[in-house]
């Protein structure tokens, strides 16, 4: 098995798992793979909606595969510096909001306060879901929830 701790960036699906190298921050590297995730919405925040979602809802089963054979090459369930799971959390949250900094930075945030804090059912899926899914669905969940606040707020404003 590879060391846990060296990712071979050189191995499609660690280079894909860490966010393009992103994930290797030596700090916050879920923040730093979030913070990676944000141009490319704005790429993808140009697509119609029904794309946007084909688009999100590709890269999560991508990501299943992606995270799970990362894993599997590092030795180690949900490496800290895997981050595709926050680029498609980020993605889930920002679906069907305006594409405008003040919404991009908001979502940044929420996702963030999710992704951390892990409220239910984020934590237990975390902590019980093994594999690429396990990697994965506690981000997707986090999402929803962020994207579910965000939609709130905007349908509260004037």
């Amino acid at each position: 098995m590879p060391d846990p701790i060296k990712p071979n960036l050189k191995s499609p699906a660690q280079f894909l798992a860490f966010g393009f190298g992103s994930g290797l921050a030596p700090k916050a590297p879920g923040t730093f793979g979030t913070l990676a995730a944000v141009p490319l919405y704005w790429a993808l925040s140009h697509l119609s909606l029904g794309y946007f979602t084909l688009a999100v809802v590709i890269t999560f089963i991508l990501g299943i595969w992606i995270c799970g054979e990362a894993s599997k090459q590092l030795g180690v369930h949900d490496h800290g510096g895997i981050v595709w799971d926050e680029f498609v959390g980020y993605w889930i949250t920002m679906w069907a909001l305006p594409n405008s900094w003040p919404w991009i930075i908001a979502g940044f945030i929420v996702f963030r306060i999710f992704d951390i804090a892990k409220p239910w059912p984020i934590g237990p899926l975390d902590k019980k879901v093994d594999g690429g899914f396990g990697i994965m669905i506690d981000d997707v969940v986090a999402g929803i929830m962020a994207c579910a606040c965000l939609h709130i707020a905007l349908w509260l404003m004037p």
